[in-house]
């Protein structure tokens, strides 16, 4: 018997496959044919590890906005698409991945739809995102959300091109058949609030007397990386480190305490400079981008080299180990909620 199988499908007879040929024509099948394939010793996945490197990516992302526009587009974005998954629009089973362009004088126009989103800032200043009335300018390192069914639309005001990753869970409301989207009347939904509004309300360890959460999603839509890398900074000089993940933090809905969007989990890590982290591996596939620095990652039998802006993926139950050639920050994000919420999810270190 194989290893990665607790059971085989039983011998083949004439009996058997006319019988298979009398049920398949009332749309049904023997689940005993498949069962070694669905019910598995543990996690095995199509997506492979990957790496794809910004100053490759760069030169396309820049000839798209040459060649459309963002209002034509709705959103002007190259799929980072898993090689194992190739025309799935998925850099893991449940997630998406890409990185959008918004060129200076440019409008994405408002829309919302049940997915939920996030946006990292990866280069450029001056374009802003809005949700649900509040802009918030972007800087590169800046974690923002767009949550489910708020309305959002994006603009650059300024004089540079600003390109952010956009990762949302497109697959997983796929798989659930949930998807649900509008356009707004509006190219530019109207600003109802003053700018850091929603930072001054719920990103200072405090709420408002009356708050009383109305979904799982943060209520605090940016995460400024000014905050987060001297946070950081910070325990990174009181020590002590995680003998895999270094310095690690997880970003929070401020109001719950819980993951700062149901579905999506995201992650900010300093590697010190020559710091070698142990192996692991856990159930949750997870994208992963550099902030800062240059290492390596061993993802499975793969070794990837990485510098500022790359991206790569670490597929589910996939031994990573990080590597710093200089003190380093990756910011990561998974399908972590959807597991935890299940009771799925599972980590476990292994021997260095």
């Amino acid at each position: 018997m194989r290893s990665d199988r607790l059971h085989e499908a039983p011998r083949s007879t004439p009996e058997r496959e006319a019988f298979y040929a009398r049920i398949g024509a009332q749309n049904m099948a023997p689940l005993w044919d498949v069962l070694g394939d669905l019910v598995i010793p543990e996690p095995r996945t199509p997506c492979v590890p990957a790496l794809w490197r910004y100053e490759a990516m760069r030169p396309h992302v820049v000839e798209a906005g040459r060649l459309i526009t963002a209002n034509e587009a709705e959103r002007r974005v190259l799929v980072l698409e898993n090689p194992g998954l190739r025309g799935q629009s998925c850099i893991t089973r449940t997630l998406f991945c890409g990185l959008q362009l918004i060129m200076p004088g440019e409008v994405a126009p408002t829309h919302r739809h049940t997915q939920t989103a996030l946006r990292f800032v990866v280069e450029g200043e001056g374009a802003y995102t809005a949700v649900d009335g509040e802009r918030t300018t972007m800087h590169p390192g800046d974690f923002i959300i767009t949550p489910s069914n708020a309305w959002h639309d994006h603009g650059n005001p300024g004089r540079e091109p600003v390109i952010w990753m956009d990762g949302l869970d497109i697959p997983l409301l796929r798989g659930l058949d949930a998807s649900f989207a509008q356009r707004h009347p509006e190219a530019t939904q109207p600003v109802r609030c003053a700018e850091g509004d929603a930072l001054a309300r719920y990103g200072a360890n405090m709420v408002p007397l009356d708050y009383e959460p109305s979904s799982r999603t943060s209520p605090l839509f940016a995460y400024p990386y000014a905050r987060s890398r001297a946070a950081l900074g910070t325990l990174h000089r009181n020590g002590p480190l995680h003998a895999a993940h270094g310095i690690k933090m997880q970003y929070v809905n401020p109001a719950t305490g819980g993951y700062p969007m149901p579905t999506i989990a995201a992650f900010i890590q300093l590697l010190p400079g020559g710091f070698a982290g142990r192996p692991h591996r856990s159930t949750d596939g997870t994208v992963f981008t550099v902030v800062e620095g240059r290492g390596q990652s061993v993802v499975g039998d793969r070794t990837f080299e990485w510098g500022p802006r790359d991206i790569f993926v670490v597929p589910a139950w996939t031994a990573v180990r990080h590597v710093a050639a200089e003190q380093a920050v990756l910011f990561s994000f998974s399908d972590r909620p959807v597991q935890k919420v299940l009771g799925l999810w599972r980590e476990e270190m292994l021997p260095p």
